[in-house]
């Protein structure tokens, strides 16, 4: 579900959880910069009216159990009340969690949370069988019933050909009802971590030398200072924050090891060879993809380590380059950056201009409407997503804006989502507006590197176009080489699993250190890493969505083939792109990504971004050379 898909986005552009310094307390909580849920329901009251509803509704599905097989009409019939309940049960969640994430500190809005999941697996336990059935008719007769209903074949047919290819991995009905009805426990882990990360960790205050002092240094207020111009204060945002984390390296480390336990025991009992053959089976995506992301990073990894000689040259580094000197902007303006909320919207038509007048029209009615959380306040859930799944209303945005250009990155980022879910919904129905990750992010990076690129553009002196171009170097090393390095660790954890060794929080922090140390060239004297920073890996949310991360790096690769190709292209690109957006969920990525002219499991996507950073070094070598 895109529920499920699109708000584990939350923490990918973290910098932009940080807690806003200028506005005021009311302008945080002003009405015109928070989110009207009254176009999902008008109440909490009426939310739990149309709870109950649902419930009735879930509990009746069982009449329909025997007669997926009976005809084209019967099996149109049953698939399509079933997909109405669905589509009920995932609009309930989407008010659940937003409204969960407005104030994490309410118990009611939490338990809300709760019972919107628990909605949801029952709703997973009453349809289980379905595909057993669908597996039991056969393909000879699901095709015969196809032809015979066009309304079948047209709301139904990828549903069905997807189950149809899964019968290998499919169950007998009592085994995946028991497998549904286990989902509310299996998803605990994530719930366990979101809630000692967010509501329970005694975060340290610091005073930075300035006097400022962070009364609560918090993922928020690390995303904010971890970026102090004082080299002394970044060290001891770092110290203190992650010293903060290592006193439960255990307990995250038993939490994700029991969500690496889910995931394992999910390929076992559904007959995968491992774990990452599970995870991408459902995209039907080759795992050559997967390790051709690997080894193109790994062999892009000197271009990345010239970034980084480059990052401790401009910040005047004298002796090893730490990894707390990573995030500080390589090129000071006088004035920093505001990016006013007004200011990002008016930004992102400018920058979206060239996927033409469709796109501009849906963002254009998106901004006269309050789609939008926009502002960081006390309580408020961190990071930023965009929920797409109430496919009768229209998506969400959760951001948390800190009027700086990672916070306009940030915006024009999730809109790309957005603007994806309008344009998929519109075209397709309910049963295929369920699209891939893959394109998801295909889809929002491609707007922050034309973002990058319209900076650059506009910059009116030297030292802002320098500013901009180390913006565009730090998003391919936050997308592409952060990323990967992420999906390189994930693997590695499962690996340790599946070769039967243990796993414990040190040993994840021995494992994390080691990437951390090849990726940014320790051995070769590029930067030196702390060991005690290595505990970074229980930060990352996105370990407890199964394999997930990589496709941030995969998609930033298509993402960069597509904005050069609109750029010098025009229309014909630009058509190919919208096309791609439009197909939403009626076919795999990478097979969607091969309509459109693209070979994600070739090199070439990857080396034409490493090769993107590279033009952008020469730039700035130019740039800087000028007198």
């Amino acid at each position: 579900m895109k529920a499920a898909l699109l708000a584990a986005i939350a923490v990918m552009f973290i910098a932009a959880q940080a807690t806003a310094a200028t506005p005021a307390a009311t302008d945080t909580a002003n009405p015109a910069y928070m989110w009207d849920l009254g176009d999902l329901y008008s109440s909490p009251e009426a939310w739990t009216a149309a709870q109950a509803k649902a419930a009735a509704a879930v509990e009746g599905l069982d009449k329909y159990k025997g007669t997926l097989g009976k005809s084209a009409q019967s099996m149109l019939s049953a698939l399509d009340a079933i997909s109405m309940v669905g589509k009920d049960v995932a609009r309930l969640n989407v008010y659940a969690s937003l409204k969960g994430d407005e104030d994490v500190r309410i118990a009611a809005d939490q338990e809300r949370v709760q019972l919107g999941q628990t909605l949801q697996t029952r709703f997973g336990e009453k349809t289980a069988w379905i595909s057993t059935e669908i597996l039991s008719v056969g393909a000879g007769k699901v095709g015969e019933f196809e032809k015979q209903s066009p309304e079948l074949a047209r709301r139904f047919d990828f549903y069905l050909g997807n189950i149809l290819r899964a019968a290998p991995h499919t169950l007998s009905p009592e085994t995946e009802n028991v497998m549904a009805a286990a989902t509310n426990v299996l998803i605990q882990p994530n719930n366990i971590y979101s809630q000692l990360s967010n509501g329970e960790v005694p975060f340290p205050s610091v005073t930075l030398s300035d006097g400022t002092k962070v009364d609560r240094l918090d993922q928020a207020a690390y995303a904010k200072y971890r970026q102090a111009p004082n080299r002394a204060d970044r060290k001891l945002v770092f110290d203190n924050f992650w010293g903060t984390w290592r006193k439960y390296e255990g307990t995250f480390g038993a939490s994700l090891i029991t969500q690496v336990l889910v995931e394992e025991f999910d390929a076992k009992v559904r007959h995968y060879p491992n774990a990452l053959s599970d995870a991408l089976f459902a995209d039907n995506m080759p795992e050559a993809v997967y390790r051709q992301l690997v080894a193109q990073a790994n062999a892009g990894l000197p271009v990345f380590h010239r970034y980084l000689k480059l990052r401790k040259k401009l910040l005047g580094i004298k002796d090893d380059l730490a990894y707390y000197d990573i995030y500080p902007t390589m090129f000071k303006l006088d004035t920093p950056p505001h990016i006013t909320v007004d200011d990002a919207e008016h930004i992102a038509f400018d920058v979206t201009a060239p996927y033409g007048p469709e796109y501009a029209a849906k963002l254009h009615k998106a901004f006269a409407g309050r789609w939008m959380d926009v502002l960081p306040r006390a309580g408020k859930a961190s990071g930023a997503y965009m929920n797409g799944s109430a496919y009768d209303v229209h998506p969400y945005l959760h951001l948390n804006h800190n009027y700086d250009y990672e916070s306009l990155s940030t915006f024009v980022h999730e809109w790309g989502h957005a603007i994806h879910t309008l344009l998929d919904d519109e075209v397709q129905p309910y049963e295929k507006s369920n699209y891939s990750t893959f394109i998801a992010e295909t889809a929002s990076i491609s707007n922050e590197m034309l973002l990058n690129d319209y900076m650059v553009a506009h910059a009116k002196t030297k030292k802002e176009k320098l500013y901009y171009l180390g913006e565009g170097l730090e998003l391919i090393r936050g997308t592409f080489f952060r990323q990967t390095m992420f999906g390189e660790f994930q693997l590695a954890i499962h690996e340790e699993i599946e070769k039967g060794n243990a796993l414990s929080g040190k040993r994840m922090s021995e494992i994390y250190c080691g990437l951390l140390k090849r990726y940014h060239g320790d051995a070769q004297g590029v930067m030196k890493i702390d060991p005690d920073y290595c505990i970074e890996w229980a930060f990352i949310p996105h370990f407890y969505y199964g394999f997930y991360v990589w496709q941030y790096a995969t998609s930033m690769a298509g993402a960069a083939e597509f904005t050069d190709a609109i750029e010098h292209e025009g229309t014909p690109a630009r058509d190919r792109y919208i096309a791609m957006l439009k197909a939403g969920g009626s076919d795999y990525a990478y097979a969607l990504y091969k309509k459109a002219g693209i070979d994600m499991a070739a090199p070439a996507p990857y080396q034409a971004l490493v090769a993107r950073m590279s033009r952008i070094l020469d730039q700035i070598d130019a740039l800087e050379a000028q007198k």
